[in-house]
C-alpha cells in the first residue's frame, strides 16, 4: 500500500482521539460543577457517548494502521 493511507490513517485516529477529548470532557466536568441542581440534560449524555465513540474509532483506526505496516 502507499504510506499516504499510512499517514491518513494516522492523522484520522489524532483527531478521533482529540475530538474524543473535546466531547467527554465538557459533558464530564461541567455537571460536576451544577451539583445540587436539577438533573443534567440530554446533551451531556450525547457528549459522553459521542466522546466514547471517537474513543473507540481512534483505537480502531491505530489497529488498522498498524496492519498496513
Amino acid at each position: 500500500m502507499p504510506p499516504i493511507f499510512k499517514a491518513l490513517a494516522t492523522i484520522s485516529a489524532w483527531f478521533l482521539f482529540i475530538a474524543g477529548w473535546l466531547h467527554l470532557a465538557p459533558s464530564t466536568i461541567f455537571p460536576l460543577l451544577q451539583i445540587g441542581r436539577e438533573a443534567p440534560a440530554m446533551g451531556v449524555y450525547a457528549g459522553t457517548a459521542v466522546g466514547a465513540a471517537c474513543f473507540i474509532l481512534a483505537v480502531v483506526a491505530m489497529r488498522l494502521r498498524q496492519k498496513m505496516e
